[in-house]
């Protein structure tokens, strides 16, 4: 069952755009109609291949795609490629997928209504204010000597930044050192307890942890404050949606009898559950770590085509 929650998840409909109000027709192909609906259909499948055009541009391109494939297809069907073994075989791919997306928006996509989304929201957005967060800098060196000496720099009123650049030795000495705003969860224990206990403009004493010895300035510290429900709404959908599938397939799947007859396939199910586990876990923990104010979890429409799940 796991397996297949992989697969349901990685082969999710595009995304796709609201029926247009008016579905007009844009071009005509010997007698075909070309119409809004259908240039929207066809960026969603090809947005993953689509150049990098300003919006302004895509609907045209997306258009002349469309007319070139008509033009073959009308070809072909005068050549007799219809009647083909390669055609009948690429047709029942296409149908299933079509009938899947179907499904997807007409059965599925509507049991996420605005009100769930809101509640999800709100009780993200509590949980994030009531978590405090601080900004700091540091300055990572492999001894206790090494940092105590740092120390003494500083106090001689060298700069935390300057330092940090000529000695830390982990990726934040290219910004002086800066690690940005973080949760105490979010670092290794030794490290937060030191960096909380700070005040604003604070430098600590030399801190041991499992990476070496680090120099601490507190910067800043604040409570989490979520972004407006408008702005991650569609990732909050995103999350429920996955879940709304994957507990539709788990019922699907339960009614059903899907066998793997290909033995080298069999061998990796394990590898594919475990997968399967880890993709659902990450989809839930994207939105309780980051709450309301950063629920970023399958928003991004930029050319990952069935991936996604639709936008509004």
């Amino acid at each position: 069952m796991a397996a297949g929650l992989l697969g349901l998840a990685l082969a999710l409909p595009a995304a796709a755009q609201e029926e247009p109000k008016e579905d007009k027709v844009v071009a005509i192909v010997n007698g075909h109609e070309i119409r809004v609906s259908e240039v929207q259909m066809a960026t969603d499948d090809i947005i993953g291949q689509l150049p990098d055009l300003p919006p302004k541009l895509r609907f045209p391109f997306v258009v002349e795609y469309l007319v070139e494939r008509h033009l073959l297809a009308q070809y072909a069907v005068k050549e007799g490629i219809a009647d083909t073994d390669e055609y009948k075989r690429r047709l029942a791919l296409y149908q299933a997928k079509a009938l899947r997306d179907a499904y997807f928006f007409q059965k599925i996509r509507p049991q996420v209504t605005e009100e769930e989304m809101k509640a999800v929201y709100d009780g993200e957005a509590a949980k994030l204010q009531q978590t405090e967060r601080v900004r700091a800098r540091h300055i990572l060196v492999g001894t206790e000597q090494e940092a105590k000496d740092i120390l003494a720099r500083l106090a001689k009123g060298e700069k935390f930044e300057d330092l940090a650049k000529q000695f830390s030795l982990d990726g934040s000495k290219d910004y002086g050192g800066d690690l940005g705003y973080f949760t105490a969860p979010e670092m290794v224990p030794e490290f937060s307890k030191a960096t909380f206990a700070l005040k604003a403009g604070e430098t600590s004493q030399p801190v041991k942890t499992d990476f070496g010895w680090h120099i601490i300035r507190l910067e800043d510290r604040k409570q989490g404050v979520a972004q407006p429900f408008d702005q991650v709404k569609s990732a909050i959908r995103n999350v429920l949606l996955r879940k709304k599938v994957a507990d539709t397939m788990e019922k699907i799947r339960a009614a059903s009898k899907v066998e793997i007859v290909d033995e080298d396939l069999k061998k990796y199910a394990d590898d594919a559950a475990k997968a399967a586990k880890a993709f659902q876990e990450k989809q839930q923990k994207a939105l309780e770590q980051g709450g309301a104010a950063d629920a970023g979890t399958g928003g991004d429409t930029s050319g990952k085509g069935d991936l996604l799940l639709p936008q509004q």
